[in-house]
């Protein structure tokens, strides 16, 4: 298990901020039927909201109170669950990529938290989750350039490559992908992470040819 470890500073700041990780071997495919019947009925589901009362979704509104913590505007830098939520409210439904990506955004909307999907084989072996310095940023994936300064983010020896809104392009999910890595990041503390550990397990195994055995979970 990759060893990722949060910043005291950015803990103390935000006292209830866990990671549960699943790391597992996969096989990515552009496309599954079936898993996208599951996504429809969870689409479905997010439909009935409205953004006031989207707003007052727990993971969302935590998120949201922990970037005014660490000085980030959330209504300018929103967490990925909150930004796919809005596409679905606003009638422009999610984009289709790949089974993982898929998986990875399925999982956010079920949660209300934003989750992070990495290849391992480009990420160094130790990862801090730490506060993003003025004047860093990076290329998200497709998005132009991101300023990450006073974000959480993921930094690894080369750098930062991940945040709660959005993740860089150097570590995107390929159909090359082999070696996975998932963050969910909650800002309500550790008790639902056991729950979706389980719902991504079974995501990976049904749809992206994982096996149970050998998929690793960790909360940190």
């Amino acid at each position: 298990m990759i060893k990722v470890t949060i910043e005291p500073r950015l803990q103390l700041l935000i006292p209830k901020l866990k990671l549960g990780i699943v790391q597992a071997k996969v096989i990515v495919s552009r496309h599954n039927d079936e898993l996208w019947r599951e996504i429809d009925c969870c689409v479905s589901t997010i439909s009935k909201y409205d953004m006031e009362s989207l707003y007052h979704v727990e993971g969302i509104e935590a998120l949201r109170e922990g970037y005014k913590a660490i000085g980030k505007d959330p209504s300018r830098y929103r967490g990925s669950a909150e930004a796919l939520a809005r596409r679905i409210i606003l009638g422009k439904g999610l984009y289709k990529v790949n089974t993982i990506v898929d998986i990875n955004n399925l999982v956010s909307l079920e949660s209300m938290n934003s989750v992070g999907s990495y290849d391992l084989s480009r990420i160094s072996k130790s990862i801090l989750f730490r506060i993003g310095n003025n004047g860093e940023s990076y290329k998200g994936i497709g998005k132009d350039i991101i300023n990450i300064a006073e974000l959480p983010v993921f930094v690894d020896e080369n750098g930062p490559f991940g945040s709660p809104t959005s993740d860089s392009e150097r570590a995107m999910i390929l159909k090359s992908t082999r070696d996975l890595m998932i963050i969910i990041i909650s800002f309500t503390g550790k008790e639902s992470l056991n729950k979706y550990f389980e719902r991504i397990s079974s995501l990976l195994v049904r749809y992206a040819n994982a096996d149970i055995g050998q998929i690793e979970t960790t909360i940190v």
